[in-house]
């Protein structure tokens, strides 16, 4: 729908002919309410220059005066809008003395184009007089929204409605999902212009209902490029290419969005030679011509050839130089990346962003915050995603609140993404506190900021703490998602909560239509397991479709078979996880730990052989600590720290004996 309404907000607020009628309105509404005061004490403030009215005229000249003045303001409006400069709109909005319906419509007109759709609403509910223009752009803010009750609340109180607010009235409705509801609105048009016919076409496609799409587009009187492009889009989006192709030859007439969406869809679902021969056979191009093939080559594993493409670009754009460095990023080729960074003659925050997150993603560790202070000597402001980036690579606690601190200076640390960064790194590094002022200090919570506290609480053993989370997700009426379902279900495991977990599973599909997945299932078998129901875990692993069957579902069932001495079904679970990932160790490591604990020496030695044999090698576990601001990390049998014989002692002298106090029996520290 983003496209029809791109042409829509181009016909509605930049035409000339819309401009013409703004003016036009703006004397008549002068005239019949005969105003007469002029604006001129304020012309120097709103930066229009002042005339001198003879005195003979100065009734008349003063009206005139007065109805140039608003229609001066209003086009001003318009334009501050356009420039997503509102603040200052609005400033202009209330220096005026006198406002007209164009006056009120402008400025909601800018409030809905920069998304401060509530703002709109507010100055919507306040105009004296309302115009088809006003109250069919606010029935397209609110069905942008989907919130369709309201729009459909100023739609039935409308006096008078034209093709525009039935048209955007539906395009809500099919952006919501009613569909039956935006059929019988189109039914009821009494009148449908060539934009309401690809409204249908676009609203039945993003609905998956390509058919119902293809049909109305058969039944069209008049098609239009952007009703052909709006068809072939729709197949290209379902992932019909074939298709696609088929309408695009059939066009009479193309336009470069034409080409730009079907090379686009043909990069994206790997048909690189029809993208090149239909790059080829394009009439004319541009930058996001050559644009659109660098980045779609680089997706398809082919950075050399997009490196080929961007050098023979007759005219790079800054898009153009951004597509390759991300394709750099994304390859891990930070050299690559930073040498075309330094060539570019022009940055923007994207730019910035790209080069910041390859550094936070692949290293070396403190190039991110380095060329964030780069950003900011070169004057750029670092946005949400900059800091995003910065934050989920910060590997100690003091580089976070580094990071943090930084975010509260710029007066981005209320941002919700942010936030939800925060509550995961924190809890991540250990600081669970943090991460729940972090949350708790977050007024506009997601389902992200929920499920990550939720998983913050789950990590650190908190079952309770994570389920009362939940609940208050709930109370709050936002919808979990299936990582929220994962959380939730391991906190149950941890809490050893069986009959809750239990119940929480069936809600997945039966009260929130989601379907569950391997690691909800897994996370079922987990508590039924440590609650000693092996079988009726055994159970729920045979009901799942075998192809679902991983390695965290039979590991858990393994687990749990450890934890209860089954050896039996241990056996042959081991061995299903042990066929299911040859490669991995930790099948061969649990069935192994299995026979060790029932003292089946011969049998682990078995798997341990097997193990060597197929040269599968297990990860070494390890624990991080950082001590002044330097991380250290420890592996299991490690002894390759410079401190370890002060380590091993103060282990051994210090901390031993407080754990054999508290019932741990193991012996495997050592002294040497």
């Amino acid at each position: 729908m983003g496209y029809y309404h791109q042409h829509m907000n181009h016909i509605v607020t930049i035409s000339n002919r819309f401009q013409s009628l703004l003016k036009l309105s703006t004397i008549f509404y002068c005239v019949r309410h005969g105003t007469s005061s002029s604006c001129l004490g304020t012309k120097q403030n709103l930066g229009f220059e002042s005339t001198k009215i003879s005195s003979s005229n100065s009734g008349k000249s003063n009206l005139r005066s007065t109805v140039l003045d608003i229609y001066d303001c209003n086009i001003k409006i318009s334009q501050l809008g356009r420039c997503g400069n509102v603040r200052e709109a609005r400033k202009l909005f209330n220096e005026m003395p006198h406002h007209d319906v164009v006056s009120y419509t402008s400025m909601i007109t800018a409030y809905l184009k920069n998304n401060e759709l509530w703002k709109a609403e507010k100055l919507f509910q306040t105009m004296p007089e309302r115009t088809i223009v006003a109250e069919s752009a606010m029935i397209d803010g609110y069905a942008k929204a989907v919130l369709m009750d309201k729009a459909q609340e100023v739609f039935d109180s409308m006096t008078e409605t034209n093709v525009f607010s039935w048209t955007s009235l539906i395009s809500g409705y099919f952006r919501d999902g009613q569909v039956a509801k935006a059929r019988q609105l189109f039914d009821q048009m009494p009148a449908k212009n060539v934009v309401s016919w690809t409204t249908m076409v676009l609203g039945y496609a993003q609905n998956g209902l390509i058919d119902q799409a293809h049909s109305v587009f058969n039944q069209m009187p008049e098609k239009n490029t952007v009703s052909w492009t709006a068809m072939m889009k729709s197949y290209v989006d379902n992932g019909q290419i074939d298709e696609a192709l088929k309408i695009f030859h059939e066009m009479p007439l193309r336009n470069l969005y034409s080409w730009h969406t079907m090379i686009s869809g043909c990069l994206y679902y790997k048909r690189v030679n029809e993208a090149f021969k239909l790059f080829h056979s394009m009439p004319l191009t541009n930058a996001v011509s050559w644009t659109i093939m660098v980045s779609g080559l680089a997706r398809n594993g082919l950075t050399k050839l997009a490196r080929e493409y961007f050098d023979q670009m007759p005219n790079k754009d800054i898009a153009s130089w951004n597509a390759m460095i991300t394709a750099y990023v994304d390859e891990c080729l930070m050299v690559e990346a930073s040498e075309l960074f330094n060539l570019m003659p022009k940055r923007n925050t994207v730019t910035w962003n790209a080069v910041i997150d390859g550094y936070a993603r692949h290293g070396p560790d403190g190039e991110a915050m380095k060329h964030i202070i780069f950003m900011l000597r070169s004057c750029i402001k670092p946005n949400e995603s900059t800091l995003t980036s910065i934050l989920t690579s910060c590997l100690g606690i003091l580089e976070l609140m580094q990071a943090h601190a930084l975010a509260i200076l710029l007066g981005c640390e209320c941002e919700t993404s942010l936030s939800n960064a925060l509550i995961t790194m924190y809890s991540r590094l250990g600081d669970i506190s943090s991460s729940r002022i972090a949350f708790e200090n977050l007024k506009a919570k997601d389902v992200v900021s929920w499920t990550a506290m939720l998983l913050a609480f789950t990590y650190h053993g908190h079952g309770h703490h994570a389920l009362h989370v939940f609940g208050r997700m709930l109370k709050s009426g936002t919808k979990p998602d299936e990582i929220t379902f994962v959380g939730v279900l391991s906190a149950c495991s941890h809490a050893g909560l069986l009959k809750k977990g239990q119940k929480l599973f069936d809600s997945i599909s039966r009260a929130y239509g989601l379907e569950p997945r391997a690691e909800h299932y897994s996370c079922l078998v987990d508590i039924l397991g440590r609650a000693g129901q092996v079988h009726k875990a055994m159970e729920v692993v045979y009901k799942m479709p075998e192809c679902e069957w991983d390695g965290a579902v039979l590991g858990a069932l393994l687990g749990a078979c450890r934890l209860h001495g089954d050896v039996e079904m241990a056996n042959y679970i081991g061995q299903k996880l042990i066929e299911l990932e040859p490669n991995s160790s930790s099948g061969y490591v649990l069935l192994a730990n299995v026979f060790a604990a029932c003292g089946k020496w011969d049998e682990f030695a078995k798997v341990r052989k097997k193990m060597k044999d197929q040269n599968v090698k297990k990860v070494p576990g390890f624990s991080q600590i950082e001590v002044k601001g330097k991380s250290h990390a420890f592996f299991a049998g490690d002894k390759s720290h410079p401190q370890v014989e002060e380590i091993y002692e103060l282990l051994c002298e210090k901390l031993l004996p407080v754990m054999h106090e508290m019932g741990y029996n193991g012996t495997n520290v050592r002294k040497n």
